[in-house]
């Protein structure tokens, strides 16, 4: 930690940027409401968008606020496109100011991804719906090739973080080795060889912005309350077997470990809620990402998508009502958790930025989710492109094989 001399105890908002007072809060939840309507195309897009608005239009945040943020948030588990949303809306107006930016970035797509999947599990085995969906997943799978090889552009630069990516691809194809196992021993790595020009960097004075460790744990205590309490809830109502609970769960140790972007995420929960807990098939998976891809705000809405056909076909219930309360639920533990991190963490981002070992773990994870991506692009292919495809395994190593017979 710097000094005291080094650390600022002023409003939640540096001094470059806008006075809160200067920004009125109805005009700010409009402007959000603008970027949730209007953010199709995934993170990059989404970014690209925000920065036009905050940035160059209305000037809320200057280049170097809006780039230490952005590089925090990639740090985070979880949409960074939606927690740099949150960040913006609390160095505004604090806390009701980021709970309104995180929301307006999150809900105009809900909505029609929840409207979207009650369509899908009523009207999914209608002929003239698959055929849609066949053209879906064919350009689904073209535009997880292209977010590879946007993301190897940028992340691989030298022959140390190919041989990360590698690894990485290794691990996840060829040993099912868990996603999260893969990104802590990445993180590791980085950290122990932190980024170049580490001497530099460490000069570098950070800014602490109006808070204390105090607060800090206070903020900690009171989001953990919020995310977990009806986690409990859901359980003592439905038992602990129920496939709510198990969403509950499932998704909430999603919303920890998945650093990396949208693709990884989806890279450790498809074949997981496929192959593990069996709640859709390949192909419905698919679907549901071409849902997320074609809908306003982030990528990540896909688990709404899998929480309600997940309830709606293992409810026990009234499928619709089941569904509904699947989407909730996924929603609810899916964003809760990234509240969480930016309240907790955003006084601390000036002086983040500052430290490189955290900037070096951040370079390695990103090596490595090169390769949990390229097995997703692998992974997908294999089921867009066959009917049919297996697993075989021999001690330690699988390989997924297609029937050729069953080609598309």
């Amino acid at each position: 930690m710097p000094p005291p001399d080094q650390i600022s105890r002023s409003r939640p908002l540096a001094p470059e940027a806008a006075p809160a007072e200067a920004v009125p809060f109805s005009e700010a939840l409009k402007t959000w409401l603008k970027i949730g309507v209007l953010s199709f195309g995934g993170p990059a897009a989404q970014i690209a968008l925000m920065h036009r608005v905050i940035v160059d239009e209305r000037k809320w945040l200057s280049e170097r606020q809006y780039l230490n943020a952005l590089s925090f948030c990639m740090l985070l588990p979880g949409p960074e496109a939606m927690q740099l949303a949150t960040y913006a809306g609390w160095r505004l107006h604090g806390t009701r100011g980021g709970i309104a930016a995180g929301l307006s970035f999150v809900l105009p797509g809900a909505l029609v991804v929840l409207v979207l999947a009650a369509l899908y599990a009523s009207l999914g085995a209608v002929p003239a719906v698959q055929a849609v969906f066949l053209g879906v997943k064919a350009a689904v799978l073209v535009i997880v090739i292209e977010a590879l090889l946007r993301i190897a552009k940028r992340a691989l630069g030298g022959p140390e973080k190919w041989a990360v990516a590698v690894l990485a691809f290794v691990a996840i194809f060829f040993l099912a080795l868990p996603f999260p196992l893969i990104v802590l021993a990445a993180g590791v790595y980085g950290f122990l060889r932190p980024a170049a020009g580490a001497e530099e960097e460490q000069a570098a004075v950070g800014q602490i912005v109006g808070t204390g460790l105090a607060e800090t744990l206070r903020t900690v205590a009171l989001w953990l309350a919020i995310w977990l309490a009806p986690i409990g809830l859901i359980v003592a109502v439905f038992g602990p077997g129920h496939v709510l609970a198990d969403l509950a769960w499932f998704f909430s140790k999603l919303a920890v470990v998945t650093f990396g972007g949208a693709y990884a995420v989806l890279a450790y929960m498809a074949q997981d809620v496929v192959s593990r807990q069996g709640w859709l098939e390949a192909g419905q998976m698919l679907d549901g990402l071409g849902l997320a891809e074609t809908t306003p705000g982030p990528l990540i809405l896909v688990t709404e998508f899998v929480g309600y056909l997940a309830a709606y076909r293992h409810g026990g219930g009234v499928p619709w009502v089941d569904g509904l309360l699947g989407a909730l639920v996924t929603l609810w533990v899916t964003f809760a958790p990234c509240f969480l991190w930016i309240f907790a963490g955003a006084p601390y981002i000036d002086w983040i930025n500052t430290r490189p070992r955290l900037k070096g773990a951040l370079q390695a994870i990103t090596a490595a989710v090169v390769g949990v991506i390229a097995n997703l692009a692998l992974w997908f292919a294999l089921h867009v492109f066959f009917r049919a495809v297996g697993r075989a395994e021999a001690g330690p190593v699988q390989l997924w094989l297609p029937d050729p017979a069953s080609l598309e």
